[in-house]
């Protein structure tokens, strides 16, 4: 699993994007069968025809805002593709529309509750999957270092935690996972922060990882070349007093990315495995070992990503609140889509404000 998970990301963005794709619709499919299964005895009408429908609609809308996103001018060359993303969120409501009128004409009366149960499962699905999965997509479009990190991150913490609570384990942690130790999760947190940094340091030298994934219309293709923000700079760092005492350094270089590292592994180790909690309770309560067999000896692909799908939000979350800016090139392609005299009073409007902060002098001004 370690070495297909080097070369998806040895091939590129775009096979990282039909990964999460199919790794998402076989997550999807894993827990609506147990569902299915279940409650087949029932013989509900259309269940498994509408989670499948509902499924389409949701992917529909979440892709549909990521193409308008991220390739815009692409869109805005294509006609077709331009009408559809003008009325692209009236499109996914009516078909999610069309679905909720056709689980209402599915309602059964002896079945009443049973329907409304199943049809809160699937929404509930969706929520965890697909959502999830998009967050997973914007994440790679920030930069492949945003996409390997945090995951190699909570595959390093499930393997240390492991190990510790193997050799050392004394302590149970938590009823639901009775082989789980606190030995392991504190000796797996530490670890995996030591991991992070170190794996941080090594991918921040590297533009292919470093930079935002972005499409190419001369080339029809992605490109990650670009010039390496601050965030992926070596810079110096004073060491607090406390520590220079024990390990003798006053300075010490580093990205700050390998900053924002430790975040993301104290995450990956300290939230993260309640993922895999909350997996392992809902197993609990419909008696079943694992959401399926699909890898042998390992479950289902629900089982190995449990954990992922929460640190995946996290992630979202945390670079639209500590890194993310403005997007000069959004904004410009934008403007380039206003109406000529909308451009024109944005055009003057932008002027007088250089202008009264004195970044223009009064003859460029008149130029």
């Amino acid at each position: 699993m370690i070495a297909f998970f080097f070369i998806i990301i040895y091939l590129g963005p775009m096979v990282l994007m039909i990964i999460v794709m199919c790794v998402q619709i076989k997550c999807f499919h894993e827990i609506i069968t147990i569902g299915y299964n279940v409650y087949h005895s029932y013989d509900l009408p259309w269940f498994r025809t509408l989670s499948w429908y509902f499924l389409l609609c949701v992917n529909y809308f979440f892709y549909g805002e990521t193409v308008t996103d991220y390739f815009f001018t692409l869109v805005q060359r294509e006609e077709p593709l331009r009408i559809l993303s003008k009325y692209h969120r009236f499109i996914s409501f009516t078909l999610y529309l069309i679905g909720f009128c056709m689980f209402v004409l599915s309602l059964v009366k002896k079945h009443y509750r049973l329907q409304f149960y199943m049809f809160g499962w699937t929404h509930v699905t969706l929520l965890i999957v697909v959502t999830q999965s998009h967050l997973v997509i914007h994440n790679l479009f920030e930069g492949m270092i945003w996409f390997i990190v945090p995951i190699s991150c909570v595959i390093c913490n499930d393997i240390m935690a492991y190990m510790f609570g193997f050799f050392f384990g004394r302590t149970p942690l938590i009823k639901l996972s009775p082989k789980k130790t606190w030995e392991g999760f504190i000796g797996g947190f530490f670890a995996t922060v030591v991991f992070g940094l170190l794996l941080s340091y090594v991918m921040s030298g590297y533009r292919c990882f470093v930079c935002p994934v972005e499409y190419n219309n001369d080339t029809n293709s992605f490109t990650v070349d670009c010039e390496p923000s601050d965030l992926f700079r070596l810079q110096e760092y004073n060491i607090p007093e406390v520590i220079r005492s024990v390990i003798g350094l006053t300075t010490v270089w580093m990205y700050p990315f390998q900053i924002h590292s430790i975040a993301l592994s104290t995450f990956a180790s300290l939230i993260g495995p309640f993922g895999g909690f909350f997996a392992s309770g809902f197993k609990r309560a419909f008696k079943i070992k694992d959401f399926a067999n699909t890898i042998p000896g390992h479950g289902g692909i629900m089982d190995r990503f449990d954990c992922q799908y929460l640190m995946a939000t996290f992630v979202n979350v945390y670079i639209a609140s500590f890194i993310r800016g403005p997007n000069p090139s959004k904004l410009i392609q934008q403007f380039l889509t206003l109406r000529p005299d909308q451009q024109l009073h944005i055009f003057n409007t932008l002027r007088s404000h250089l202008a009264d902060k004195g970044m223009l002098t009064a003859g460029t001004e008149d130029e």
